[in-house]
Formats: structure tokens, C-alpha cells, sequence
């Protein structure tokens, strides 16, 4: 009776994608352990945002493709009008406008954006799978563009990044031309100086300080020039759990959030990141591979997007805290400090784990 229970609870759970999602939260707690100077309190807040995340997976999982479907408009919808609500109401912290106060909590509505933009996008590609023109994609960039001028508008780079990407890459898996996307970065190169000219001046400046850090070494420099000693200093093995010098003495800035692989690099080497980076592609392959396998368009649609967005969050941290992207504010999934962030990845992989364990019953649909 109870291994029924038991069977019935995790039926609609991925068994790989957990086991590796738990491997790279224990991984997390180790590491913040070590970024936060040994706080446990600190750990056991995280402990409580990643089972908020596996409960919010779970109950994901446990939703047919179809019903999450149908809420695409509602959901899309629900998500710019509270975009529009931080814009006019929304509480100003650190010159920017991104949190909405409702009572009872803050929330940061961009979050949402990160799944309702390709989960609308998704389900407008498959309706018009059939009968797909040059017009379908004008307006899916349309429909992209609404909630990411409002996010850059708060502004947040960091996040109207990922929701571009997010919804880009529907986009791209519905048969976007590669003509279009190769006209597109010809047009962004030759518009960027405009977009230069609209960036604010921190934005320019995070620019500026990539290609020169040394030029404000004790200002704006200072993250990247720190982080990169970290990762360097770490050598092949690393120096050790709890031994990184630039952690524990305190140089290195932001290393619970967006710097925690310069903790990871610097602790466990050139080995540990190799083995980091072979789980996170299985991840992401994993992710690729259920693609693959979905029955549906929005499916196949939403399930690419998550994998690829995944591998978009990977990538900008890491590329941030070695030097080689601006620092935008991009958090390392699965292992920086967080409870919004980690919230939305839950809900990203119980959206996978739906779309793979209900193809049966979408099949048979």
C-alpha cells in the first residue's frame, strides 16, 4: 500500500532530471556554505527556497501539457499588466523599479516573464504551425518585445535577457529563418550605436570595464578583477572546501549570488568546474532529449526553450564571473543564493517533467 502511494506520488517526476537537479542543489549548499563565512542560517534559507522549488516542480509535473495550454494568454496577459503596475507603483530600490508590493510580500513580476513569454509564444507557434508566414514571426517578436522594453525600462538587463532568449529560442525552434537571423544581427550591429545611446550609464560603463577592468580596479573593476583571481588561484584541483583564499578573506564581492562559481572555481579547481560543467549538460541534454520525445508542438516548443534557457543561464554567469560577458546580474541555476530564481527553474523543470511523463496520454489524445 504504501509503495503504491509512494509510485503514485513521483509518477509524473523524471527520475534523471531529479537525480540531477538534487546533485546540483547539494553541490549549492556546500559552496554557499563556504561563500556565506560558514552561516548556517544563511544554508537553511536556501534549504527552504529549493523545497519551495521541488514542491512547485512536483505540482508542475503533475499538470497535463494541455491545461498549462490553456493558461498561455491569462498567464501572458497576468504578467505584463503587473510589468505595467511595477512601472507606475512599483517600490524604487538601488535606482531601480522592479518590485511590486502587495500586502502581505514583494514580488518581482519579470520573474513570471521568464516562463509566460515562450509558454504564450509556444502556444501562438502551434496554432499556426499549418499556416506559418514572415507575419507569424513579426508578431511573435511582438509579443516577445511587450515585456522585455517594460523589464529594460525598470531597468534589468540582466533579466530582459533572459526573457529575450527564452522567447527567442520558440521563435527560432518554430522554423525561423536563418536569413531572418542572420538579417537581424546585421541590423543590431548596425543600429548599435543607438543602442549605445540608450543605455544608462551604468550599462555603458559595465561594458567599458569588460574590455579594461584594470582602468577602476577598486571600483567598477574590482568584481571582475576578483573573480577571476578566484577561478585562477583555484589551479587543476583547487585549494580545498572552505580554504579559498580571496573567499575567506573577504575580497571577493556578491559571492553568495551572482559570483558563487568564483567560490566553486577557486575551491575545487579546474576539476570540479569540468565535472559542474558535465552536469549541467546533462541537464541540458536531458532537456534536448525530451524535446525530442514531446507529442505536441507546444511541447516540443516550450521544452526546447526551457533546455536552451538552462543552458543561457550557464552560460551568462559563468562567461560574467571569468571575464568574458558584462556582469549583469545573472544568477548561477541551481547553486547561487535565492529564492525567486530558484522558484522559477523549479516550475521550468516541473514543466519538462510534465511535457515527458504525459506524452502517453497526449498521444492517445
Amino acid at each position: 500500500m504504501i509503495s503504491k502511494f509512494i509510485t503514485g506520488l513521483f509518477k509524473h517526476i523524471d527520475s534523471v532530471l531529479l537525480a540531477c537537479i538534487l546533485f546540483a542543489m547539494l553541490v549549492g549548499l556546500l559552496v554557499l556554505f563556504s561563500a556565506s563565512g560558514q552561516q548556517l542560517s544563511r544554508v537553511s534559507a536556501q534549504m527552504i527556497n529549493m523545497a519551495v522549488a521541488l514542491v512547485a516542480m512536483w505540482a508542475v509535473a503533475n499538470v497535463q501539457p494541455q491545461h498549462i495550454e490553456r493558461i498561455a494568454i491569462p498567464a501572458y496577459i497576468l504578467g505584463v499588466l503587473l510589468l505595467i503596475a511595477v512601472a507606475l507603483f512599483g517600490d524604487i530600490s538601488h535606482g531601480a523599479r522592479r518590485w511590486l508590493n502587495i500586502g502581505i510580500t514583494k514580488i518581482q513580476p519579470s520573474e513570471l516573464l521568464k516562463l509566460a513569454a515562450p509558454i504564450m509564444l509556444a502556444w501562438y507557434f502551434s496554432k499556426r504551425e499549418s499556416n506559418l508566414t514572415a507575419l507569424d514571426f513579426i508578431i511573435g517578436a511582438v509579443i516577445l518585445m511587450v515585456p522585455v522594453l517594460l523589464i529594460m525600462k525598470q531597468p534589468d538587463l540582466g533579466t530582459a535577457m533572459l526573457v529575450t532568449a527564452s522567447g527567442f529560442y520558440v521563435i527560432f525552434l518554430a522554423g525561423l529563418s536563418w536569413r531572418f537571423i542572420l538579417g537581424g544581427v546585421v541590423l543590431v550591429g548596425a543600429l548599435s550605436p543607438i543602442f549605445w545611446s540608450l543605455l544608462h550609464d551604468y550599462q555603458r560603463r559595465r561594458i567599458e570595464i569588460l574590455i579594461d577592468p584594470t582602468q577602476d580596479p577598486l571600483g567598477s573593476g574590482y568584481h571582475i578583477i576578483q573573480s577571476t583571481i578566484a577561478i585562477g588561484s583555484g589551479g587543476v584541483a583547487g585549494k580545498g572546501w572552505l580554504n579559498g583564499t580571496q573567499t575567506q578573506l573577504d575580497f571577493l564581492p556578491e559571492r553568495t549570488t551572482d559570483f558563487i562559481f568564483a567560490v566553486f572555481g577557486e575551491e575545487f579547481g579546474l576539476i570540479g568546474n569540468i565535472l559542474l560543467l558535465t552536469l549541467f549538460a546533462i541537464i541540458i541534454g536531458r532537456g534536448f532529449y525530451i524535446a525530442s520525445q514531446a507529442k505536441s508542438t507546444f511541447s516540443r516548443l516550450l521544452a526546447g526553450s526551457i533546455a536552451m534557457t538552462f543552458f543561457t543561464y550557464c552560460f551568462v554567469n559563468m562567461g560574467m564571473v571569468s571575464g568574458i560577458l558584462p556582469v549583469v546580474g545573472v544568477p548561477l541555476p541551481l547553486i547561487s543564493y535565492g529564492g525567486t530564481s530558484m522558484l522559477t527553474l523549479g516550475l521550468g523543470f516541473g514543466l519538462l517533467m510534465s511535457i515527458q511523463t504525459h506524452k502517453k496520454l497526449v498521444a492517445a489524445g
